[in-house]
């Protein structure tokens, strides 16, 4: 009695599968030749982090203003090369990432001129560095960066690198001596942290933190953005030494062979989405520490944590004992381009 009942919903159902099957395959036929149905992008961290909040940021305005016809899916914790931050450009190149909110400290390696931004005590404050990102420098660096095999197409931040530890306040280079910091995949940071004393250790961001709950690594050093979205108060880093040694820009760029297979259209309004999610990124990342009374520093200390500030004979030690790493990377990363760097940063007010 219930055959014909049974056989009517057998031959819904297959209705409802050919039309879902249907809508699919238009919905493929509606992309442009050439398109994907989803682009991959890298960034290191989360959407918890400004960095991958700008991420998410500039995937959503890409998929909103190009009406879907470029979708974008975020691949938080470099997940597509397995973690490894210093190989995140070369994945770009070779296309197994089609798109990235990159650190020019991750990047480095491969571009030796992204080393200008690590250079410490080089860019003092935010207005130093919308010079040079904003300026002629900036525009050298992106060609230098196409000329490598990516497009560049805007400007984020990461944030002035602070100093974490475990151990005690860090209010000069003698404090430093012995512990170990971790760092990232660059010479340049191991070069540095050699010359102010202390034991620095490389490793991934990936593995800091269990190395940090440990004890392994006595500290770190990143934006406090970081240090709070990371909660790393809870894994013993009870010491924040506000130094402003260095500045991390991020990059947002695509691969090449993905960039010239979108019509110009979509480029132009990749690049702009690229613009508008840098310059929301930049605010979230600088947000608590341009107000008055850098209220960050205030809601950091609530958590337990000492927040030194070093005065300013203070810092000049610090800038004293790393001059030297300064002078042998300045060749390295182009005579020329640091100088010209330094001339935009002397007419800074």
């Amino acid at each position: 009695m219930n055959k014909p009942s049974t056989r009517r919903h057998w031959l819904n159902a297959l209705c409802l599968g050919l039309g879902l099957m249907g809508l699919t395959a238009q919905a493929q036929q509606a992309l442009p030749a050439g398109y994907k149905a989803e682009y991959r992008m890298s960034t290191v961290v989360g959407t918890a982090f400004p960095w991958g909040k700008g991420g998410e940021i500039w995937a959503n305005l890409v998929r909103e203003r190009t009406q879907g016809r470029i979708n974008i899916k975020m691949y938080p914790g470099v997940s597509l090369i397995n973690g490894d931050q210093t190989r995140e450009f070369t994945a770009i190149r070779q296309g197994v990432i089609d798109l990235a909110v990159g650190s020019s400290i991750n990047w480095s390696p491969q571009v030796k001129e992204l080393n200008l931004f690590s250079l410490p005590f080089l860019i003092k404050d935010y207005a130093s560095l919308d010079a040079l990102t904003g300026g002629e420098v900036g525009k050298d660096i992106f060609a230098i960066l196409d000329k490598s095999g990516v497009v560049p197409l805007a400007w984020g931040e990461n944030g002035f690198r602070e100093l974490t530890n475990s151990k005690r306040e860090i209010n000069t280079p003698a404090d430093l001596k012995g512990l170990k910091i971790r760092v990232v995949g660059s010479p340049l940071f191991i070069d540095m942290f050699t010359a102010l004393g202390a034991n620095p250790v490389q490793m991934s961001w990936a593995d800091a933190q269990p190395a940090l709950s440990s004890g392994a690594i006595d500290g770190q050093e990143n934006p406090v953005s970081i240090f709070t979205a990371a909660k790393l108060h809870t894994v013993g880093q009870k010491n924040v030494t506000m130094w402003g040694y260095m500045i991390d820009p991020l990059v947002f760029v695509a691969n090449k062979e993905i960039w010239n297979s979108w019509s110009v259209q979509d480029r132009d309004i990749v690049r702009q989405a690229a613009v508008d999610a840098g310059k929301q990124e930049i605010a979230l990342a600088r947000a608590g520490l341009v107000e008055t009374g850098r209220p960050l520093l205030k809601d950091i200390e609530a958590l337990g944590v000492k927040v030194v500030v070093p005065t300013t004979s203070q810092r000049e030690q610090f800038v004293a004992a790393t001059r030297a790493v300064y002078n042998k990377w300045k060749p390295q990363i182009g005579v020329n381009l640091v100088a010209k760097a330094e001339k935009t940063l002397a007419n800074v007010k």
